[in-house]
């Protein structure tokens, strides 16, 4: 479980495993509109099914060391913010870690992506899991793409993922190592 960031924390976040005990805390990310069209979740589907594609997806990473998404716990309250982590992707035939974040509507708007996505790029600079990151984002998810840009990761191509439209931000070490933190 190499890319997981279990255990670490920020200043308002702690993040942990994905346990199926989360299930229902997740489930409005799963009825979420915005959710459904950035993420691709499978329209067709409930909302408890979505979210337990969701949950299948997370655990095969887990189990195939290929990162995953972490729990974010709000640590003042033990609120459950959403999912952030790194995930190892394949973008047009080239394998990638990327920086994902997903947050329940409630606590969108507050920071707590940024925060959280910052945590997840430094902590892979760090361990030197990579020499440069990525975030794959829908073309139309201008929310998603500000936090990409609040982190320093810039566009560099626009490509189809998954059968949807996304821009490809990406961040170098180099560039992240003299980088001010926001």
């Amino acid at each position: 479980m190499k890319y997981l960031l279990d255990g670490q924390t920020t200043a308002r976040l702690s993040f942990r495993l994905l346990s199926t005990a989360d299930f229902d805390a997740w489930l409005p990310f799963c009825s979420d509109p915005d959710a459904v069209r950035f993420i691709g979740l499978p329209q067709e589907e409930t909302p408890e099914g979505r979210c337990r594609d969701w949950f299948e997806r997370i655990e095969a990473r887990y189990r195939e060391d290929r990162g995953g998404m972490n729990a974010l716990i709000e640590r003042s309250t033990g609120a459950f913010v959403g999912q952030a982590g790194l995930l190892v992707q394949e973008v047009d035939g080239q394998a990638e870690l990327e920086i994902s974040y997903s947050l329940l509507p409630r606590f969108r708007g507050q920071g707590y992506a940024a925060e959280a996505a910052r945590k997840c790029r430094d902590y892979a600079f760090e361990q030197g899991f990579a020499d440069s990151l990525i975030s794959i984002i829908h073309v139309e998810n201008a929310p998603s793409a500000r936090v990409a840009r609040k982190n320093g990761l810039q566009p560099t191509k626009r490509t189809v993922f998954k059968g949807f439209p996304v821009d490809i931000f990406r961040i170098e070490r180099s560039v992240c190592l003299i980088m001010p933190q926001a």
